[in-house]
């Protein structure tokens, strides 16, 4: 360009334009008063300020808030982890981190329901023994590397192996799994189990790691700490104390998961000796999670235990009598128990199904006085109370109801619970005694030889809901978990046929049909389903529990999890 035509460009650009318009009302205002102009100028301020912050409320009604990246959370926990491997995780500890740094070919979904997540698909025979699933083609564990067939059938393999004494050997043991080829595996069973949907969870191992690695160093192999998984989260460091225990670990988000990278950039735990210890982290801000910390920003979520007191007829013979066990059952107040016990965190239970959306819960009755109507019953079935002996005898039974001794777990829970029972049967006038035992040795010297009178326990439920294991006759002995020695021919036609049906209709009627029988058979006082109880920050978003299993469960979506949302256009909303 010359210096002509710059010329030219600098008069043009410099020239001064007149709108007749503008113009008109330029001298229009400057035709008014100083006052009428700072009005009019006023006027068009505030005309300016409104129209604006009319355009962004119309704007942020149009656009639409979606979870963002970023943001970490510090969650407080108690004991200490040992083995972050879903084949020999022990503790609370190891199946938090665990749930976290692994995933299965199926995982539980908020809704309670189960859905895939390294498997893209998965097909059922028609006789209900053959499950085929395929994985999907992107699968990969936190280092990079595929997921493959191996590796699913070399973690099965791992925990139907006895030497490695896994928590998982019961699950899976008898059950054929094969790799048909790189990305499809395929689980026979000997027999139909409609539950074997749920064991699909279990973490899976790579293979390249692990096989090399004999049973006797397995569990202590570097990776049981610094494990290559393929959950959502992958373990960044690891803090100790002075004795070696785990008091700290880091997880990072894992970008290569399944179903696409975390919100959160990381989770941190911190270990805690006691729950007092944890109280107070929650409490100063140490930490902003935790799980039996109640605090004004809790969750709950139904836990799927049902408590109760279970009778014992072989080494209590009165225990036989059905209307002994109605009107023990009926002498207890479950609503104190639940709100001046429990703090209001459990539902009350007349029945051994915990509460869900499946089936109607048996009715707890609402009486006004519960020692009357335990002692009407009592003497409707021909007995009488002697005070002197504080004794309920019956001249057609040979032995009396009398005291009664309750064995169970020395923990604050079941001792309170434990206590408030005894409250309820001596105001019937049967003298009570407690025997408390420390989880294990409870477990080894008096459950597995059935060795009570009166067992004060919890049921864990698995999400399957199958019962098989704790009321059918045939699991009445040790290994069995039939704890109220009960036997009834109609209800082992239940379990089985509702463990054996592929129908999700058959087994919810069956499982109906169950609750019903057996709580009109009074075979425990069934007391209590108690609520999970988790703490959070106020600004954690998209925490939607499962009914709750094992602690861990909570973890089960927190890939979900987020703390930033950013605003966008609905046609750019991201799909998660």
């Amino acid at each position: 360009m010359n210096h002509e035509h710059r010329s030219q460009w600098r008069e043009q650009l410099s020239r001064v334009w007149h709108v007749p318009f503008f113009d008109r009302l330029n001298d229009s205002i400057h035709a008014l008063s100083k006052g009428d102009r700072f009005i009019f100028y006023t006027l068009t301020a505030i005309a300016g300020i409104v129209s604006v912050a009319s355009l962004y409320a119309l704007q942020q009604s149009i656009l639409v808030k979606e979870p963002a990246y970023g943001g970490t959370l510090t969650e407080g926990a108690l004991g200490n982890p040992q083995f972050i491997n879903p084949l020999l995780a022990i503790s609370d500890a190891d199946r938090d981190l665990s749930t976290l740094t692994y995933a299965g070919l199926m995982g539980l979904t908020s809704d309670g329901s189960l859905a895939p997540i390294l498997a893209e698909s998965y097909t059922i025979s028609a006789d209900g023994k053959v499950y085929t699933f395929v994985l999907r083609e992107k699968a990969k564990f936190s280092d990079g590397t595929p997921v493959t067939a191996n590796d699913v059938v070399f973690t099965i393999k791992k925990a139907q192996n006895p030497a490695l004494k896994s928590p998982e050997y019961a699950n899976w043991s008898g059950v054929n799994v094969v790799a048909v080829d790189e990305r499809t595996v395929r689980f026979t069973l000997s027999r139909p189990y409609a539950p074997f949907l749920s064991l699909t969870t279990i973490g899976i191992l790579p293979s390249r790691l692990w096989q090399n690695i004999s049973d006797t160093e397995f569990p202590f192999s570097s990776l049981q700490t610094d494990p290559v998984g393929t959950g959502p989260f992958k373990v960044t460091s690891i803090t100790r104390d002075a004795s070696g225990l785990i008091k700290s670990v880091s997880l990072a988000d894992n970008p290569n998961y399944a179903l696409g990278r975390p919100y959160l950039d990381g989770i941190t735990f911190e270990f805690y000796a006691n729950a007092d210890d944890l109280a107070r982290a929650v409490k100063s801000g140490a930490v902003e999670s935790a799980y039996g910390v109640p605090s004004s920003t809790t969750l709950t979520a139904p836990y799927a235990r049902v408590f109760g007191v279970f009778f014992n007829p072989s080494t209590k013979q009165v225990f036989a009598r059905p209307e002994v066990r109605k009107a023990l059952s009926l002498a207890l107040d479950r609503d104190s128990i639940v709100k001046d016990v429990l703090g209001g965190y459990a539902t009350p239970l007349m029945g051994p199904v915990p509460p869900g959306k499946s089936v109607r819960q048996f009715p707890v009755p609402q009486l006004d006085d519960h020692t009357a109507a335990a002692a009407h019953i009592l003497e409707a079935a021909g007995w009488s109370y002697d005070s002197a002996l504080r004794t309920w005898k019956n001249p057609k039974v040979k032995q009396p109801l009398d005291v009664i001794t309750i064995r169970t777990s020395n923990v604050p829970e079941l001792k309170n619970v434990a206590s408030a029972v005894k409250e309820d049967w001596e105001a019937l006038g049967i003298p009570v005694d407690i025997e408390l035992y420390e989880p294990g040795d409870l477990s080894q010297n008096v459950i597995r030889p059935r060795k009570y009178d009166a067992l004060l326990y919890g049921m864990v439920i698995g999400h399957d809901q199958d019962l098989y294991a704790f009321w059918d006759s045939q699991e009445r002995n040790d290994p069995g978990l039939n704890i109220a020695l009960y036997a009834n021919k109609a209800v082992d036609a239940l379990l089985e046929e509702a463990r054996s049906t592929p129908s999700q209709e058959t087994r919810e009627r069956d499982l109906q049909k169950i609750e019903d029988v057996v709580a009109a058979d009074y075979p425990a006082a069934f007391i209590y389903a108690p609520s999970f109880v988790y703490t959070v920050p106020s600004d954690l978003q998209g925490v939607d529990l499962p009914q709750i299993i094992t602690p861990s469960d909570r973890f089960a979506m927190a890939a979900t999890w987020y703390r930033y949302t950013d605003a966008v256009w609905p046609f750019l909303a991201r799909q998660k």
